[in-house]
């Protein structure tokens, strides 16, 4: 149903009078409170007091700070877990231009890969390998002992770990 002449004027009377947008569109019958609302702004009426909103919290006062002396900062004990010791390497023998490549790398030959995969001078060591994949040089190279490759775990952090695993 359209807004006639009498729709409009009746609610202009209402509006005037307090009632809320729902009770309205039940006494007009075939509107909805979303379309009195809609109409009551392109009429231009005055709006409603809007209820009241809470009270603003006070704004909190920050207090200034007193510096003052601090405490000493404690320095970290030690670790007791041992310190590994890397031997140097010797320098690798220089053969230079004793590469292999793919189509000639046999059993017995060192595979230690020398330059960038994608370049067309990539080759490898092509030294003698006595047992494994490496010569002796390259062997030292790729084979770390196993206590270098340990990662060094502070005690509150495996203490920190072991719970987290007793909870699972």
């Amino acid at each position: 149903m359209g807004w006639t002449e009498e729709r409009v004027t009746l609610l202009r009377k209402l509006w005037a009078e307090g009632l809320s947008a729902s009770q309205i569109a039940k006494q007009l019958t075939g509107v909805t409170r979303n379309a009195v609302i809609g109409k009551v702004h392109r009429l231009g009426l005055a709006g409603r007091a809007t209820p009241s909103r809470p009270a603003k919290r006070p704004v909190r006062v920050q207090r200034p700070r007193i510096i003052g002396p601090t405490a000493p900062r404690m320095a970290r004990p030690a670790s007791n877990m041992p310190m590994v010791v890397i031997p140097q390497l010797e320098p690798l023998r220089d053969d230079a231009g004793r590469t292999a490549t793919v189509l000639t790398i046999n059993e017995s030959t060192c595979k230690f890969p020398i330059g960038d995969p994608g370049d067309p001078s990539f080759a490898f060591c092509g030294r003698g390998s006595a047992s494994g994949p490496y010569c002796a040089d390259h062997a030292r190279l790729a084979y770390q002992p196993s206590q270098a490759k340990k990662r060094r775990v502070s005690e509150p952090d495996e203490l920190r770990r072991a719970l987290r695993l007793a909870a699972m």
